[in-house]
């Protein structure tokens, strides 16, 4: 009896034992990430499920990074940069990150709009954009950070429906099984794009920025200086977190791209242009009530992701500027961090204003970071070896090998598709 008395203990802990990892992992399949997965798996199959296979050790080792900085220096990045560098490198920091941060959520807010639609016909897309716009608001400024980040955590079991779709439609095993394991490249400028799109949405740049001011907001009293020992309880409680994280969010791009690759790919659909065609890979998991289950998967990915991406702008500029920062605070003691977290918000429901094209500006985000990630990696990988910044825990040199293979993966892909570019 024992026995079966202390599993729901030991589920309880583990689960309340992750935070800003989950978050980070489950936000990093946003609705921009979604879409690219989808593109992905609709114009080439399954010959891109290779790359969710390598992107979790890459993922977890980066995150790893991010947080250790945070719970070291309880600083963000911005304000690690800003102390230790010389200013060009902040301001380089902050032009690669924050323009591409408020077109991400401005993409994702009209997103939100276009699959609240899709749940309320009789109500205009704009309306639902704003109406989960200031929801979404009130709650980051009514709940403090760890409440925030309990609702947060339950939001990130919708995804699951993902996971679950490709069972209802007949699967080749031993191509899915070539596909994961056996590299498939085609030296060509769309196939590229993709490539460098799906790197950009599944090592997010705005992740590195929440994960290193998350862990340091989260740790609280419990957090350390450089020249006092942290307890190893929480390295082993951090990465546990960061290791959870990063598998559910590769987890969740791998039955994305299946789902499509599978769905869509084999029935000759090879683009994906609206919200609709996109909610179309569900179908055989829901039928006709697909496009609801996909509404509410994609609802609560936008949910995570606004708080995430307007949260790291505002730590970003809250950092560089000297203002008070954090969800901990109420608006009255961080107005700043408030007012900038509006103001993007705002930004981007102009963006549906505009009827800018949602799923265009999500896939041209995604690029835009597999772009940016690789001088932003550069970026932490000196910190994390700066042992004036990190002391002791500096990075040893097997901790670098992920890092450094990326960083070399990346900017390689990025220099073929810029001569396929220009040629």
């Amino acid at each position: 009896m024992n026995r079966y008395k202390l599993r729901p203990s030991r589920l309880r802990r583990f689960w309340k034992a992750l935070g800003p990892g989950l978050i980070s992992g489950a936000s990093d399949d946003d609705p921009s990430a979604i879409t690219t997965f989808s593109q992905a798996g609709a114009r080439y199959g399954l010959s891109t499920l290779w790359v969710a296979i390598l992107a979790f050790p890459v993922l977890a080792s980066v995150q790893e990074m991010c947080a250790r900085i945070g719970m070291v220096t309880q600083k963000g990045i911005t304000g690690v940069v800003k102390a230790h560098y010389p200013k060009w490198v902040l301001y380089v920091l902050i032009g690669l990150s924050c323009p591409a941060f408020v077109l991400n959520m401005g993409a994702d807010i009209s997103v939100l709009g276009e699959t609240g639609n899709l749940l309320f016909p009789q109500i205009a897309p704009l309306y639902c954009s704003i109406a989960f716009t200031l929801l979404l608001l009130l709650l980051m400024i009514v709940l403090s950070f760890k409440r925030l980040a309990q609702v947060m955590k339950f939001v990130c079991l919708s995804l699951v429906v993902y996971v679950a779709a490709p069972f209802f439609y007949p699967q080749h095993f031993i191509a899915i099984f070539k596909s994961s394991f056996i590299p498939s490249f085609h030296f060509d400028k769309p196939f590229l794009l993709v490539v460098t799109g799906l790197t950009g949405a599944i090592i997010s740049p705005y992740l590195f920025f929440w994960q290193t001011s998350a862990e340091a907001e989260e740790a609280g009293e419990d957090a350390h200086t450089v020249n006092q020992p942290i307890k190893r309880k929480f390295f082993i409680a951090m990465r546990k977190d960061i290791v959870t994280g990063a598998f559910f969010a590769v987890l969740i791009m791998y039955f994305v791209i299946l789902t499509t690759g599978t769905v869509l790919h084999d029935n000759h659909i090879y683009e994906i242009s609206t919200v609709k065609e996109a909610a179309a890979a569900l179908k055989p998991l829901a039928g006709n009530a697909s496009y609801t289950l996909f509404s509410i998967g994609i609802i609560s990915t936008a949910f995570l992701i606004i708080p995430v991406l307007s949260g790291s702008v505002s730590y970003i500029l809250s950092e560089a500027f000297n203002w008070k920062s954090g969800f901990n605070k109420s608006f009255s003691e961080a107005k700043e961090f408030y007012i900038i977290i509006i103001i993007a918000m705002f930004i981007g429901i102009i963006m549906q204003v505009l009827h800018i094209n949602a799923v265009k500006a999500l896939l041209f985000t995604t690029i835009i970071y597999g772009v940016t990630a690789p001088f932003l990696i550069a970026i932490i990988l000196h910190i994390c070896n700066n042992k004036k910044i990190m002391g002791k825990y500096a990075n040893h040199r097997k901790a670098n090998i992920p890092g450094v293979v990326t960083l070399i993966l990346m900017l390689a892909t990025l220099v073929i598709l810029g001569y396929f570019m220009l040629r």
